[in-house]
């Protein structure tokens, strides 16, 4: 699958997608000068030299060895390689793609010469090995360290050359590699989990951090000394924006210059004619977690029921405006991955029958009763998050038409975050390329309760063995084969019911030369949008 341009899209079946916790991001091109000192106002800056990304919710850290960036395109940082608008691998920090033993064990990258963190310090193998080993580490808090599971040893040979030694021929691994490069001589000398780096970090990126203030935004600056060159966006800030109709009210008002909207809200500004809109195509899902510490939300035929009593082609018609497609799993239907046959065709009579034949009776309310427990769980949505809210209320909707009744409240991840293992949540993920990136987080059963891994507490033997041949196979055929478990033990036991696959909608002042977009994941706050590769954008008229 590659990727795209953004183009224009005239008509009103068009989407956007969420960040990595929400629907909520915003995009801001400072062309404009505006009020608001969030919104990208040049602030010194000649004109088309600043911009503004608005994103709903900020990391918790800025530090990659906590999970910072480690899907690319961080700003602050550089992985040993990249991904180009096409989701093809380059060279990045190394100066070249690795060279890979024929057994798929061992990987080598030469290292780019003459590359400085913004310190000043030069970079070398010892940074790399440094990364992945206290990333490694089990005093390290990254809940992301289980994708480096492969990873037996790494070493540095010399100042430019770093080996990698994999106990298995994970296919993956190099994807693994756009992982952001930490400096020793700073981050090696504090608490890894505590210290300044999380917040204030240094790296050989494009942009440098200027300042957080939580909960409101984050300044970068241009880097002078980038290997890559000065980037002609010499500001760029990301204001925090969590409620989707804010951020569409303040690009109205001219505060912001672009937004991630959905698509209802991004309707109004159909006639603006100083603004496009722009559609990505995306991995990201939108999913109900049916936990294993609920009674009801456990049981298998409510599960299976739920699974063929929800209308995913109404949620895309009505809630997505045509701009997204029915989810059955994680792997969208157009992926080489999709296990054909396990597409789930909406049937509300057959949804009672399960029920009925699984001694769910209905009560003199409808709402279905087995030995005295009552059809009923609660699920929560994303505060502020429109598109979470719209496929809840569908979702509660569908569920009470085969007499199942499901409670929808609104909170914010702390709240909800506690609740995870018995209540229901209307959550997102999705993941491009290997199918190894988003399935094994999000099924494996020794992750449930590991934070956002893992979100239903899914038990499922069968999965999790599929999972580790998926991941530990070298022979593609192999790994398809386990993959296409994976998904139809998911229609047998649909631990999560999959509700739709969202393209993505943004709405841009057209002030730039520059802005495409990549096939994007769920989480899109730094990484992803417009703003994936800010640093080779030009004001328009110019030459970079």
């Amino acid at each position: 699958m590659s990727a795209r341009p953004i183009r224009p899209i005239r008509s009103t079946r068009s989407i956007r997608g969420l960040a990595a916790l929400t629907t909520a991001a915003a995009l801001t091109v400072g062309a404009t000068a505006c009020s608001n000192p969030e919104s990208g106002a040049s602030g010194g800056q000649g004109e088309g030299e600043s911009a503004v990304v608005g994103i709903a919710y900020e990391p918790e850290s800025l530090s990659p060895l906590l999970g910072f960036g480690k899907d690319g395109n961080s700003k602050i940082f550089d992985g040993l390689l990249a991904l180009d608008g096409d989701m093809k691998l380059k060279p990045a920090l190394a100066a070249a793609l690795p060279e890979v033993s024929e057994d798929g064990l061992t990987y080598t990258y030469k290292l780019r010469q003459g590359v400085k963190f913004s310190d000043g310090k030069p970079f070398s193998a010892k940074d790399v090995v440094f990364t992945y080993r206290t990333i490694l580490d089990a005093k390290t808090n990254n809940a992301s360290k289980s994708e480096l599971d492969a990873v037996k040893d790494v070493r540095a040979t010399g100042d430019d050359t770093v080996v990698f030694t994999l106990k298995y021929p994970y296919a993956p691994f190099a994807q693994r590699t756009v992982l952001p490069i930490a400096p020793e001589h700073i981050a090696g000398k504090q608490d890894v989990n505590t210290g300044p780096f999380t917040t204030k970090p240094i790296g050989t990126g494009p942009y440098t951090l200027t300042g957080w203030s939580k909960g409101e935004k984050i300044s970068f600056k241009a880097n002078p000394s980038y290997w890559g060159g000065e980037p002609k966006v010499k500001k760029f800030t990301m204001a925090i924006i969590k409620d989707d109709d804010v951020r569409a009210t303040r690009l109205r008002a001219g505060d912001l210059d672009g937004a991630i909207l959905p698509p209802n809200l991004a309707e109004g500004f159909s006639g603006d004619k100083a603004k496009k809109t722009h559609a990505a195509k995306t991995y990201d899902y939108r999913t109900v977690t049916l936990p294993g510490g609920n009674k009801v939300a456990k049981d298998q035929a409510v599960r299976q029921a739920l699974d063929i009593a929800v209308d995913r082609q109404t949620m895309v018609d009505r809630i997505l405006e045509g701009a997204g497609k029915p989810a059955y799993g994680p792997v969208p239907t157009g992926s080489e991955w999709f296990a054909e046959g396990t597409e789930r065709v909406h049937d509300l009579d057959r949804a009672k029958k399960i029920l009925d034949e699984a001694g769910w009776k209905p009560g003199k309310d409808g709402i279905r009763v087995k030995d005295g427990v009552r059809a009923e769980f609660p699920l929560w949505y994303l505060s502020g998050d429109r598109l979470r809210q719209d496929h809840a209320l569908a979702y509660a909707s569908d569920a009470k038409k085969a007499g199942i009744s499901i409670k929808t409240q609104a909170g914010t991840w702390e709240v909800i975050q506690p609740r995870m293992k018995t209540d229901a949540v209307l959550a997102g993920g999705g993941a491009p390329g290997d199918p190894d990136f988003d399935q094994y987080l999000l099924l494996t059963s020794s992750l449930a309760g590991d934070g956002f891994n893992n979100m239903g507490w899914y038990d499922n033997p069968v999965v999790d063995k599929a999972l580790e041949k998926g991941r530990e196979s070298g022979k593609k055929a192999e790994r398809k084969a386990a993959y296409d478990t994976v998904q139809r033990e998911l229609v047998k036991n649909p631990g999560y019911t999959f509700l739709t696959h969202i393209d993505h909608l943004y709405v841009v002042n057209d002030s730039w030369d520059g802005l495409t977009t990549q096939i994007e994941p769920h989480d899109h706050g730094l990484a992803s949008g417009p703003w994936w590769n800010v640093e080779d954008w030009t004001p328009k008229g110019t030459k970079k």
